[in-house]
Parts: C-alpha cells; structure tokens; sequence
C-alpha cells in the first residue's frame, strides 16, 4: 500500500493537499469537547499531530489554537509527506516531513482528514495499524473526510485496539437529510453505502426518523434532529444522544453498528 523503501522515508504518497482556511472546525470543536480526547491528552506533555495538512499550514494552526483552549500546554506538530509543503513553526506549532508512520513521534492524538479518502479501501486498514502503532499509551486517532468548505464532516475514533466508534457531523441550515453526507463517508465506509451493509441500514434509519420528526421544522434543524435523534434511540439503533444543545447536527454510533461485512 503505502510506500517504504528507505529507511526513515515517510508511509504514504503525496495527495491533493486541497484546504481551506476554517475547513475543519466542525471537527475541532468536537475533538475539544470529547472527554476522552481531553483524557487523552491530559499528561505531562501533550503531544498531537495533524497529518496531511495540505498545501497550506492553516487547519493545522487552528487545530492547536482550539484544542489549547481546553489542553493549554499542548504541542502540535503538522506532517506532511511532500517535502515542499513544510513552512516554518508559526504559533507555537511546528512542522515537519512524515506519513503513517508519525515521522517517529508518539502523540496523544492523531487528526488525519481528508488524507485517506484519495486511498483504496482495501489500503485503509494497514494505513490505520501504522498510525496505532505510533499512537502514546492511550492515545486516539480521528480519522475521516469532510466537503470542501466544512458543512459536512464524518469520522472514524481509533483507539490502539481499533476503530471505536463513527461520527456525522453537519451544519444544521446546509443539508436537507442526514444520508446528504453519505459523499464524505471515511474511506472504509463509504463504497459500503449500498443495501445489505450496516451503514446504509444507518443512513436509512436515520432520514426515516429525520422525516418523522417533521413536525419539529417550524423549531428549527437543530431541534428536529434532536427529536429524530430521540426517536433512533427509541428505536434501538446505538446513537450517542449528546447533552445540552450544540452547534452542529450529529450523529454518533459504536463502530459495531456500521463495520462492512
């Protein structure tokens, strides 16, 4: 899959590098709020990677700025595998050459978005055991993909054992169901939105109780969702039903209730 060759010679090969400034803030403040990111990083020295920046340092930069809200002494290291990419530490985050592998770091926490999706399904799961083995004791990855300017995000939790859980994350005024972000599925996921896989039965699921919830429009999005979000619920499918009120629509199940067959 990916490539070794030399020694030392980062995993991986070179993507798009495409991004935009505040693309992946729906992630961000969703890792800043996770208890067990914020447990994961609560040691001495704090270490998390963002990698695949792209062609610009920007999400990297933002990255730190929210999750220091939280973790106030982390440090942040931006990798990329296209050695013309790195650009000087800028804001207390520094960067640096590397792929899979972690250019030998051992963070508390990894954010690789939209590195995978330019992948082959079938390269995913090596791409994932690279990263784990890297990973701090008790460290976690948050791998997945989001659409070009942000309203749409969905990510895979990995823990050093494996995938734990996925998460869809969207802008409540900017999608009409919640199967609109079946485009931005991580890669492990996203051929598999067809009958007969779990996470199309999730998709299904989801846009039936969203139009269920129909009589919760004239309140907004964001409360029509937490409704169908109640009713999922009620109907047995595993969600996590936050609490409090949030930004952005989500929808999170154990990893158990979408793995492909």
């Amino acid at each position: 899959m990916t490539r070794s060759g030399r020694a030392g010679r980062p995993l991986g090969r070179i993507t798009r590098g495409t991004t935009n400034i505040n693309r992946l803030r729906r992630v961000d403040r969703a890792m800043a709020g996770d208890r067990r990111v914020r447990a994961a990083l609560d040691v001495p020295q704090p270490l998390a990677v963002d990698l695949g920046y792209g062609g610009r340092p920007d999400t990297a930069v933002e990255m730190a700025h929210r999750l220091r809200a939280v973790v106030p002494g982390l440090s942040l290291v931006g990798l990329e595998i296209d050695p013309d990419r790195i650009v000087e530490p800028r804001d207390g985050v520094r960067f640096a050459l590397g792929g899979f592998e972690l250019a030998g770091l051992r963070p508390n926490l990894v954010r690789a978005f939209n590195v995978l999706r330019q992948y082959d399904e079938a390269e995913v799961d090596e791409a994932w055991a690279q990263m784990r083995s890297a990973l701090a004791p008790g460290g976690l990855i948050v791998e997945g993909t989001c659409d070009e300017i942000g309203r749409r995000h969905c990510w895979v939790l990995l823990d050093a054992d494996g995938p734990v859980e996925l998460t869809l994350c969207w802008s409540p005024t900017h999608s009409d169901r919640p199967s609109d972000l079946a485009p931005r599925l991580p890669k492990a996921l996203i051929h598999r939105n067809v009958p007969g896989e779990l996470v199309h039965d999730l998709l299904v699921a989801a846009d039936r109780a969203w139009d269920r919830a129909a009589g919760q429009a004239a309140f907004g999005p964001r409360d029509r969702w937490r409704v169908a979000l109640g009713m999922l619920a009620d109907d047995g499918v595993p969600v996590v039903v936050p609490r409090g009120r949030r930004v952005d629509n989500m929808l999170t199940v154990p990893w158990s209730a979408v793995h492909p067959s």
